[in-house]
């Protein structure tokens, strides 16, 4: 029987989304540092301009390590209302390209254009005119991954941003993945990376060379994936929007959480994301779960079941400071932070779907 036909995926990425609306809405933002969120001793950066990212700045980063970094760095509110607004149309875009769209959260979807509804002469002139399209309806630059499967298509997206795109075509896969240190491959947060490193799994090369035996040894149900890609394969389908029973945000730190006040910000810009997209679908849960990963791996959640489902932000964000306060002080480091809104009420969306916030977005 002869082999199908590769597929086509493009994985779409807004540039800095949340500052880049900010910054297209007031001229007087353009170039200069930006952090949306606030400035307060509990603030949270939400999301950060690339003029600030150039100090450092980051998302979930305290707002008062962000200012030290940056001490010009201007502070805005989040507009969340206007974020949505901006996702419709963007997702309306790429509504007519195809069918098959696959969110991650508001700026960012993967895309199957296998079918070619816009009948043009690959996936890269699809994506050239998805980020033009783009453009032209909302003023923002938006970067592309074109490959034949969902782990490659995300990794090619960030090799132009901004406003740029890349493809790996299957010629390109195999050796595309093992030129590149394990660092950079998307699910190796920055832990992981460090273990391998320290079993000699520096490239993807590396990766490639250990077998399934080996990988599965050192890191459980994880070294089957590892090992699929780093030969460039995943066989994970684009799947669109569908029934769903939780939303939950979380972010692996690049250095680990020590002290109360860099955990807790951490817990509030997840349960920021996760509230967002619950206003988005008008999904409300009543149960809300906080997931706490160490250093060493070794993992705790706490959990709360409200007697009504949480209808407002500062609940949500009370609740999950109160969950991960059960913990304090902590023992040893947090490398990962983790909120979920789950038990939502028959007949509401909701979302069993992950949002991965990794600080270099």
């Amino acid at each position: 029987m002869a082999e199908s036909a590769p597929r086509k995926i493009i994985h779409i990425d807004m540039d800095a989304f949340y500052a880049s609306v900010e910054q297209r809405d007031d001229p007087a933002l353009r170039g200069r540092p930006l952090a949306v969120g606030y400035a307060g001793k509990r603030g949270v950066v939400a999301a950060a301009s690339y003029e600030a990212r150039a100090f450092g700045v980051r998302s979930a980063m305290p707002s008062v390590t962000a200012l030290r970094k940056c001490p010009e760095l201007i502070f805005v509110p989040p507009r969340f209302e206007v974020y949505r607004a901006v996702s419709r149309q963007i997702h309306a875009i790429f509504a007519e390209f195809t069918a098959l769209i696959e969110p991650l959260s508001l700026d960012e979807a993967y895309l199957d254009v296998t079918e070619n509804r816009a009948g043009l002469p690959s996936a890269s002139a699809t994506a050239e005119a998805i980020r033009a399209r783009i453009f032209e309806e909302t003023g923002l630059t938006a970067s592309a991954g074109i490959s034949y499967n969902k782990f490659l298509a995300k990794l090619a997206s960030d090799h132009r941003k901004p406003n740029g795109q890349y493809a790996i075509t299957p010629a390109m896969g195999a050796a595309f993945v093992e030129t590149l240190p394990v660092g950079k491959f998307h699910g190796v947060g920055p832990v992981t990376a460090a273990k391998m490193n320290q079993l000699g799994i520096f490239t993807g090369a590396d990766l490639r060379d250990r077998s399934l035996d080996f990988l599965r040894q050192h890191f459980g149900k994880a070294g089957a994936w590892y090992h699929a890609i780093a030969r460039g394969e995943d066989d994970r389908e684009v799947q669109p929007d569908r029934p769903r029973k939780s939303s939950s945000s979380e972010t692996t730190f690049s250095d680990d959480l020590t002290e109360p006040a860099d955990i807790e910000a951490g817990v509030l810009a997840m349960a920021d994301e996760v509230w967002a997209w619950c206003e988005k679908a008008q999904a409300f849960g009543r149960t809300v779960t906080v997931k706490i990963k160490y250093a060493d791996f070794q993992q705790a959640t706490r959990s709360r079941t409200l007697p009504a489902p949480v209808h407002s932000q500062e609940s949500l964000r009370a609740t999950s400071i109160d969950l991960v306060r059960s913990v304090f002080p902590p023992t040893k480091g947090i490398r990962l932070l983790g909120v979920t809104m789950s038990g939502f009420e028959s007949g509401d969306l909701a979302d069993d779907r992950q949002l991965d916030l990794g600080l270099e977005r």
